[in-house]
């Protein structure tokens, strides 16, 4: 659970300010099945969600652990499609309209990598957050010619979401003069692109999330560019799952703000699905915490992004 400032104070420095088939299950404790027994989330990358349930094919959501989502403690989540990103799909919560409002965003891809993030809205200067990923089925790292030596590429795109204010369009509406003390906020979205490079030799993952944007906020504004995340080499496991560090850099100078973690899926690892939490980051807005997550197709598979189509040397 955190406490920040949210709202009006932490948005204007970034902007202006106003008011499937095939379904996967995590277990409780931030962890995602797969073949290799359960994968441990990060605790900080978890935070406040304890296990994910989602059906693709049903449109159904469910998450465990997040407080103050809706009545029980297991909530069930809207599909709302005007709020997708990226190829990341929306669902939200709001149990009555001085309740949290709480969104989610949730990707599976064929091959059975997935994430999800999740964040409440502002309401009584605290909000609550977290991401889980994962994979269905098995997993094998690259064999036989891979490019540069055992170093493979992944390419996508990324969502995130902040503690500041969005541009409350999904809110329920409610009674004319309710104190803005109790009002509770939407959430602000942050997007952008993802690349990784894998050294499945060395057993080393690092990577890039690039052309970051803060969606509108609740004052119309257009979105606002945001620093890119650098995600700094970490070890690859056996099992496929690896950890690093987020940072930024200013006139050549790395600064840590944050940590990641993800995992490969599929026959020769074609997928890979991970999360980051960061803090910081953004310049002139020191209080905001972003949560988000990628799920990215290996480069030359259908699930890649055309920053993949390099010319050939």
């Amino acid at each position: 659970m955190k406490r920040v400032i949210l709202g009006c104070v932490a948005a204007a420095a970034v902007s202006g300010c106003g008011g499937g088939t095939n379904p996967f299950n995590t277990d409780d404790g931030g962890t995602g099945g797969t073949d290799d027994g359960a994968i441990t989330i990060p605790e900080n990358l978890a935070s406040d969600v304890e296990s994910v349930a989602y059906d693709a094919s049903a449109g159904t959501l469910v998450i465990t652990g997040l407080s103050l989502d809706d009545t029980p403690f297991s909530a069930s989540y809207q599909r709302r499609p005007a709020l997708d990103r990226n190829g990341y799909l929306a669902y939200t919560a709001q149990d009555s309209s001085l309740d949290r409002h709480v969104t989610a965003y949730v990707r599976e891809i064929e091959d059975g990598a997935f994430a999800v993030a999740v964040a409440t809205g502002g309401q009584f200067s605290y909000f609550f957050s977290g991401t889980n990923y994962g994979r269905r089925g098995g997993y094998s790292a690259p064999t036989g010619d891979v490019n540069s030596g055992g170093i493979v590429s992944y390419a996508g795109t990324y969502v995130g979401l902040l503690n500041i204010a969005g541009d409350g369009g999904d809110l329920l509406p409610v009674t004319p003069g309710t104190p803005d003390d109790i009002r509770p906020e939407q959430v602000a979205e942050v997007t952008g692109d993802a690349f990784i490079n894998a050294d499945f030799t060395d057993n080393v993952v690092n990577g890039t999330i690039y052309n970051r944007q803060i969606e509108p906020l609740a004052d119309g504004a257009a979105a606002t560019d945001v620093q890119t995340l650098d995600l700094a080499p970490g070890t690859l496991e056996a099992n496929g799952t690896f950890t690093g560090t987020v940072s930024i850099t200013n006139n050549g100078a790395i600064t840590p703000v944050g940590e990641y973690g993800g995992i490969f899926a599929g026959t020769d690892a074609t997928s890979v699905a991970g999360s980051l939490t960061a803090e910081g980051h953004i310049e002139n807005a020191p209080d905001i915490e972003e949560y988000g997550i990628f799920v990215l197709g290996q480069c030359g598979t259908a699930e890649s992004s055309d920053v993949c189509n390099q010319p050939v040397p």
